[in-house]
């Protein structure tokens, strides 16, 4: 592919427009980290999003970028309502894959010592690994006002709490979801997986407030050093998964003629306007809901492990965000208010204040933003600026990124190893499988302290906290 990729400055590079591209490409990244963007083929992908129509200012890829399905994870791109398109490759499988952080009035010295009971009941309650299933058992309408209600459903079923929908993106739930839409297949595949964890990369990790970096919005947000908290990362499950797989092969079938324009196949797309593009949004609303009802019921159980193993413990909701997904928002482009539908896969909104979206706890000072890391290394609360509102369409990196695919993380790392070598660090570890942990080694992802550095130096993310880990369950 020919391209011209111009350094900006150290936290941004710029892929120049060409004559088949509707718009330039914007990548966050460092020279360490621009590096294996290029080499695994994501800047390409980045490419080829910038030519879809109706994209408006650019194309943009995050400091965590890797190569995906059609856009690269950690890819952001905003499209016109009327003139432009949805794409599933541009949100991705795990529909709603997001992070919930809780935060405790524990502290490591509290929660060290029962540090292996605690994880065997957190395990007990969280079903985790490939095919497990919920403890809930769902009626056919029930799934159905799961799809529609979210995390509202949850709260009248009696888990969680009004207090964890208010410190949630869209409360736990958005408008417009259709369970019609949604396939019996994809309901099937979902109907026993509520309130559970899943596997590849999804984890409830027990982590400490390890470094404050802003006193002032820490303490808005309620963190102080040496304080527990824990951080909750999953998605639709096998709903959402069938959903996209769904929706692709209907946009295949009924436009073949945009397959063959494509720079890559993997992009399809329906007009945003059009029934199907409209169907689609719906089905996927629908998924997100399940995704935030799923994330909401697992933090329910880890509040009840919490405060049946420590006396006095409370538990509450900072934040809940999604980081794969399409919405429509409200940007300034150009000085003019423009309506778009944003996509981000593998990427976090990240609002700045003022924006009335983000609770009126928060609504002053930005959006928190959670970005996690890998089990061995640390994760990081961060908040949104006003200057990533013009630079990302509110938007940063979602996690580390991974640096090695799962193929060659089970032949490069063993799991007794990985598990031996994280206990001598205090982190300890308990997964449905071995698999979970080799695929999951730390050294398979990227750095996230470089990930975060960029963020905070390029303004669409700044710094606020610096989480270790204590204790993680994989799947």
């Amino acid at each position: 592919m020919d391209y011209r990729l111009v350094k900006e400055n150290n936290y941004c590079f710029k892929v120049q427009k060409t004559k088949d591209m509707n718009v330039p490409l914007i990548i966050f990244a460092s020279e360490k980290l621009i590096s294996s963007i290029k080499e695994d083929g994501a800047l390409e992908q980045g490419i080829n999003v910038a030519k879809l129509p109706g994209i408006v200012k650019h194309s943009i890829m995050m400091s965590d970028a890797h190569k995906g399905y059609g856009f690269s994870i950690g890819g952001v791109a905003a499209f016109d309502v009327e003139q432009g398109i949805i794409t599933p490759g541009g949100i991705g499988f795990d529909i709603n894959c997001g992070v919930r952080l809780l935060k405790t009035n524990l502290t490591r010295e509290d929660v060290e010592p029962k540090i292996h009971e605690l994880l065997d009941r957190l395990f007990e309650y969280v079903p985790s690994g490939v095919g497990k299933d919920s403890n809930l058992k769902l009626s056919h309408d029930e799934l159905d006002k799961v799809i529609h209600e979210g995390a509202r459903w949850a709260v009248r079923k009696g888990f969680g709490n009004e207090e964890d929908l208010e410190f949630a993106e869209e409360h736990g739930s958005m408008p417009g979801a259709k369970p019609g839409l949604i396939s019996p297949r994809a309901k099937k595949r979902g109907k026993a997986q509520l309130g559970t964890l899943g596997a590849g990369n999804h984890f409830l990790e027990v982590q400490i407030v390890d470094q404050i970096f802003n006193e002032r919005i820490a303490e808005a947000f309620g963190l102080k050093q040496g304080q527990v908290v824990i951080m909750i990362h999953c998605g639709s499950r096998g709903l959402g998964h069938q959903v996209c797989s769904d929706y692709l092969r209907k946009m295949e079938d009924e436009f073949p003629g945009v397959i063959e324009n494509l720079p890559e196949k993997d992009l399809i797309y329906a007009p945003f306007k059009s029934k199907l593009g409209q169907d689609y949004y719906s089905a996927m609303i629908g998924a997100a809901n399940f995704a935030w009802a799923n994330r909401h019921i697992i933090g329910h159980y880890v509040r009840k492990a919490f405060t049946e193993m420590f006396v006095g413990a409370e538990v509450r909701t900072l934040y809940d965000v999604a980081h794969n997904i399409a919405k429509l928002e409200k940007h300034t482009v150009e000085g003019i208010d423009r309506e778009l539908i944003v996509h981000r896969k593998g990427a976090t909104r990240a609002f700045g204040p003022g924006r009335e979206e983000i609770p009126k706890a928060y609504r002053e000072i930005g959006q928190p933003i959670l970005l996690p890391g890998s089990m061995g290394t640390s994760s990081y609360v961060l908040v949104g600026t006003e200057e990533g509102m013009q630079l990302s369409f509110g938007s940063t990196a979602h996690g580390a990124g991974r640096a090695m695919s799962r193929i060659k993380a089970l032949k490069a790392f063993n799991a007794d190893k990985v598990r031996q070598e994280l206990q001598k660090n205090k982190i300890y570890v308990k997964s449905a499988s071995k698999k979970g942990i080799a695929e999951e080694a730390p050294l398979a992802y990227k750095d996230v302290d470089e990930v975060v550095r960029v963020s905070n130096e390029a303004g669409i993310g700044k710094l606020v906290v610096k989480l270790k880990p204590l204790g993680v369950i994989k799947g």
